[in-house]
Order: structure tokens, then C-alpha cells, then sequence
């Protein structure tokens, strides 16, 4: 067999890279956005966005990647190492892939190694926006110390300083799926501030501008087998590609403190109120995950397309987002939403993109109370349907039993285990012991119709397993 050839990722080697990538000349590129939490997600998404508009001449507005956290060390290694540069591989349901070099993060930053060189970019005037995918859950300012080195604390210094100079603020986008993120964002940049430099908050309540965005594209973890195709296939050593669907879309509110790029140019879709786009986001594509996950990995499955293209599955998803989320959206301007729902679907089948159960599992007590609670508490307020998200709930809470239904440990990926797993595994003489956890479900195990259906759920998947716990639930469902 003759050796695959295969060229190492660098700017000294681009010329020789034979897929597409930059034609910018990045030497060129300053930075006018820097962004925290640098994972799969921004460099398939608002870095890719960005790679666009420098095709398009724009040549202000590049990324310098900043990393705070003990994981992020490795990016940094392998970004500078390649000179910044990464391959994104869109992956087509027909099994196809479609690759380019990204070129938009220009520097990168590991804060640790010297926080007073972040600081200083932040608070240079070039930087004019401040972006961040710190996770549901990097927003919890309360066991962050003064002397600490977070997102926070960088950021409230640089502003400091700001403010001391004369300086505009810069705009602080955040792109985690929370409902009302920039909102998010405003009150916990304000608060860490004025704590760390009295009447700051006050001076980024009248100069920082927070707009809320919505971020979607399924990104699967990286895989070392999608390092060994990228090579194999095309001939590019890359030592953390990214691979995503071809589907993308971004709604960001027009709402800058120092100007920002021209999004719509590539389009990126700039409105007045994100909320309806978001919610519509985060309770179909987000809560339908959770409400697939727990119950795919019970029933044996481990990739996310193969439990999709379960016509049991598919119906649950679908009648889910029908008959409990849509009538707790708002109206969506410019969006078919019956369309919507069934591209989710096919979204989720896609083969290519090997999403993994697991991922879809990890952390579900940041993600649970965010997306799909709010659905069950808007239609208990209604009287809307809840069986469908309240046997979602109960499949979460028999998952964190940590034993699947072959009793094979389950690995419990999540912040809170440590308490949430012997609360699972308190339920079968205790029911309702994992809901009564008041931090992640507050008064939730006081809904009798909640309780009802919650534990109905729970019962069904003990006795009978995931599969019939489904199939139970179509049959109640299309008897209602």
C-alpha cells in the first residue's frame, strides 16, 4: 500500500495545504475581538463567521483566544503551535465531508502564564468586542476569589482601566445557550465588578452594551479518528480539527457599545429582540436533546444519529416539541416553525456528524433547569401537557442511577454527582428523592400533577425499561 502523504497545519505550509483555505493575508489581520473559551463550539461558529468576513476584506475584526481554565493549556499548545490556524469539516448527511482551514484566530492567549498581558489587550481600544462560550455554567461568580484568575476578574480589571484612561467600553457578547445570555452577562460582569472596584458597575451599566445572541450548531467533541480521516482523506495534519453539521445560524441583537463587523454580510441575522429565536432554540433543539439522551443510552444506543433514526424516538421528539414547547414559544418573525422541527429531526439523524450520547448527557443539571424546566413550568402554569418533559426528567434521574439497564456502571459526567447520584439511587424505595433537591428543581416535587407523571415515568422505566417506558408514553399520548 503506498504512505499517505500528508502536509503538517502551519502558516509556513499553508501555500501547500491542498483543501480550501485563507486567501487574506493574515499578517494583515488585527484583533478586534477577543474571546473567552475556545473550544469545538466558537471555532465552528463565530470563528467560522468571522474567516468569512476576512475573505471579505474585512481586516479589523480577528480573534485572539483567551483560555483560563487547567483544559485550556492543551489549546494553546496546539493552536500556537499551528500558528492559530485549525481545520473545520462540515459533515453532509450523505456522507460527504467538506473541509477548509479557518484563519480568524490570529493569537491566543493562555491567562495563566501572564493575566497582566490579557488585561492590557482587553483594555487596549482596538478591542471592541469581548466574546465568550464559557458553558451554562461559567456563570457562577460566588466561589470566585479576588485573587483568582477568571473571565471575571480579567475583565472587570481591563474595564477599570478603561474607564481610568477615557477609553470606550467594548460590547460583551455572550454566545452560552442560556435564555436572555447577554442579560446574563450584565448582571454578572456588574455585580464581580463592583466588587472588585467599587462604582465600576455602575460605569458598565452606562457604557457596556450586553446583546443577547442565538448560537446553533451541532459540534461533536473531536475525535481521533476525525484527525486520522483528515489526514487519510486529504492530506492535512491537523492536531485538533473540528468537525460540525452544515447547518448554522446566528441571531444577534444590533446593540454595540464600539461598532462591530458587518455580520449581515455573511449572514448572521441582527434583530431588535432575540428572545423568540432563542427561546425557540433552546426549548426545540436544546431540551429535545435532553429529552433523547437519557433515554437512548438506557435503551442501548450510543450515537446520537442512530437513536434519532428510531422511528419510536423520532415520534417522542417530535410530539415533545408539538404538543409541550411550542406553545410556550413566542412568535418567531421569519421562521417556519412545522419546518424547523422537522429539520431538527433530520439534523439529529445526520450520520456524519457521530454525535456521541454522552456528550448530550454531560453536565444535565446546568442544562435540564435552563431548557426544559421552564417548558414544564410555563404549561403547568396553563394547564398544558407535561408527560412527555416530566418523563424526560425521570429518565435523567434513572441514568444517574449510574447503572444502565444490562447493570453496566454509567459513567455520570456532571458537577453536581457527588450529590445528585445517591439521590438516584435513593428512588426506587424513595420516588421522588432526586426532585426534591430544591438547588436544581426548586419547588417542582410540590406539583402533584408534576409528581403524577414524574413518578408514573420513573415507575415504568424500573419495571419495564426505556423502550416500553416510550412506547407507553405514545400510546397515553395518542389516547389523550
Amino acid at each position: 500500500m503506498e504512505a499517505v502523504t500528508h502536509t503538517t497545519l502551519s502558516a509556513a505550509n499553508l501555500d501547500e495545504i491542498p483543501i480550501a483555505k485563507p486567501t487574506y493575508d493574515r499578517n494583515d489581520v488585527g484583533i478586534g475581538i477577543v474571546h473567552f473559551g475556545v473550544g469545538g463550539f466558537h471555532r465552528a461558529h463565530q470563528a467560522m463567521y468571522i474567516d468569512r468576513l476576512l475573505e471579505m476584506g474585512t481586516k479589523e475584526w480577528g480573534i485572539c483566544g483567551v483560555g483560563v481554565m487547567p483544559a485550556d493549556r492543551k489549546m494553546k499548545e496546539v493552536l500556537q503551535a499551528q500558528d492559530g490556524l485549525y481545520t473545520l469539516i462540515l459533515e453532509k448527511p450523505d456522507g460527504s465531508r467538506q473541509p477548509r482551514v479557518i484563519g480568524s484566530i490570529v493569537d491566543y492567549r493562555y491567562a495563566p502564564d501572564d493575566p497582566e498581558a490579557v488585561i492590557e489587550l482587553l483594555a487596549a481600544p482596538t478591542t471592541r468586542i469581548i466574546s465568550l462560550t464559557i458553558t451554562e455554567g461559567g456563570y457562577n461568580i460566588d466561589n470566585i476569589g479576588p485573587d483568582d484568575i477568571s473571565v471575571f476578574g480579567l475583565v472587570a480589571e481591563a474595564l477599570a482601566r478603561r474607564r481610568d484612561r477615557g477609553l470606550k467600553s467594548p460590547t460583551i457578547v455572550s454566545c452560552d445557550n442560556i435564555e436572555g445570555n447577554g442579560e446574563v452577562a450584565r448582571q454578572t460582569f456588574s455585580a464581580f465588578a463592583e466588587r472588585v472596584h467599587p462604582g465600576l458597575g455602575q460605569w458598565i451599566e452606562a457604557n457596556t452594551r450586553f446583546p443577547n445572541s442565538m448560537v446553533d450548531r451541532i459540534t461533536p467533541v473531536t475525535t481521533p479518528e476525525v484527525i486520522e480521516n483528515l489526514a487519510a482523506e486529504f492530506g492535512v495534519a491537523d492536531a485538533w480539527p473540528v468537525v460540525a453539521e452544515p447547518f448554522t445560524s446566528w441571531v444577534l441583537e444590533d446593540d454595540f457599545s464600539d461598532g462591530r463587523p458587518p455580520y449581515e454580510d455573511v449572514d448572521v441575522l441582527l434583530v431588535d429582540d432575540v428572545r423568540p429565536y432563542e427561546l425557540m432554540k433552546l426549548r426545540l433543539l436544546n431540551a429535545s436533546h435532553q429529552c433523547l439522551c437519557y433515554f437512548a443510552y438506557l435503551a442501548g444506543y450510543r450515537f446520537v444519529h442512530d437513536a434519532a433514526s428510531d422511528p419510536l424516538f423520532a415520534e417522542f421528539l417530535m410530539r415533545y416539541m408539538d404538543e409541550e414547547a411550542t406553545p410556550t414559544l413566542l412568535p418567531v418573525p421569519g421562521i417556519d416553525l412545522p419546518e424547523y422541527k422537522k429539520t431538527l429531526i433530520e439534523r439529529f439523524a445526520n450520520p456524519g456528524v457521530r454525535d456521541t450520547v454522552a456528550r448530550l448527557c454531560f453536565g444535565s443539571s446546568d442544562r435540564i433547569p435552563k431548557w426544559l424546566l421552564p417548558v414544564i413550568r410555563a404549561n403547568l402554569a396553563t394547564d398544558g401537557p407535561i408527560r412527555l418533559s416530566a418523563a424526560t426528567v425521570a429518565s435523567w434521574a434513572r441514568y444517574a442511577e449510574g447503572v444502565d439497564e444490562q447493570g453496566e456502571p454509567i459513567d455520570v459526567q456532571d458537577q453536581l454527582a457527588d450529590i445528585l447520584v445517591p439521590l438516584a439511587r435513593q428512588q426506587r424505595d424513595n420516588p421522588t428523592a432526586f426532585i426534591e433537591n430544591t438547588d436544581v428543581f426548586g419547588d417542582l416535587a410540590s406539583s402533584g400533577r408534576f409528581v403524577e407523571a414524574y413518578t408514573w415515568a420513573l415507575g415504568s422505566l424500573h419495571r419495564d425499561g426505556a423502550r416500553a417506558t416510550l412506547e407507553a408514553l405514545m400510546q397515553k399520548e395518542s389516547a389523550s
